[in-house]
């Protein structure tokens, strides 16, 4: 998995209130059984015009430039709420989207998103809204930086946001590691109890 430390990228505003996986990727796009080829369904309803021809919507956002290259997405209260459908940030990542900043996000979706390698943030709702009405206005050279070992957001006007992350969903984005990489960190460890387990309670391992 990609390591995530510091991103500094242009910021998509898609500032609705409970966008769903559904809406992320819809399910009839949903037709392989890996990770990979999804991004082209990503927020078909709103990204086409005519989905069947994949007709580009020229007013969402990311169909826009420079959004079309962000790896930052802004967005409104509970992003990724709904289903626990991975397939969303299998598709968002492959799109390219390496951070979303959101008031708050759907709590699988949260943790869908560390274990793929994409870092989600939390901010106050009126601090995302002002980037936002930024981003939207803005020059094709306005960023966000995202810094997760110092856990702080700097703003298109160098205003500096701290957010909260769990040490273990920050350990396994600093270190590019899943739930198994992040376990196998520890095999020595493990090694050792279950030879000192082994010793102590013989009869479990008969």
């Amino acid at each position: 998995m990609q390591k995530f430390t510091t991103l500094s990228s242009v910021a998509a505003p898609l500032m609705r209130v409970n966008i769903d996986t559904d809406a992320i990727i819809p399910s009839r796009e949903m037709k392989g059984v890996t990770k990979e080829g999804l991004s082209v369904g990503m927020f078909a309803n709103w990204r086409y015009t005519d989905v069947d021809a994949r007709v580009e919507n020229p007013e969402f956002v990311l169909n826009r430039p420079p959004f079309r290259d962000a790896e930052i997405l802004l967005s409104g209260e509970n992003f990724g709420c709904g289903s626990s459908r991975e397939h969303a940030v299998w598709a968002l990542k492959e799109w390219g989207i390496r951070c979303v900043v959101a008031p708050s996000f759907g709590t699988i979706f949260f943790g869908n998103c560390v274990r793929n390698g994409i870092l989600p943030v939390v901010l106050p709702e009126a601090v995302v809204k002002t980037f936002a009405d930024i981003a939207e206005r803005g020059q094709s050279d306005d960023k966000l930086t995202v810094d997760l070992p110092k856990q702080q957001v700097t703003g298109f006007e160098g205003d500096v946001h701290d957010f909260e992350i769990s040490p273990a969903d920050k350990e396994m984005l600093v270190e590019g590691l899943d739930p198994i990489g992040l376990t196998l960190k520890r095999d020595a460890e493990i090694l050792a109890f279950q030879q000192q387990d082994q010793t102590e309670r013989p009869w479990v391992y008969l």
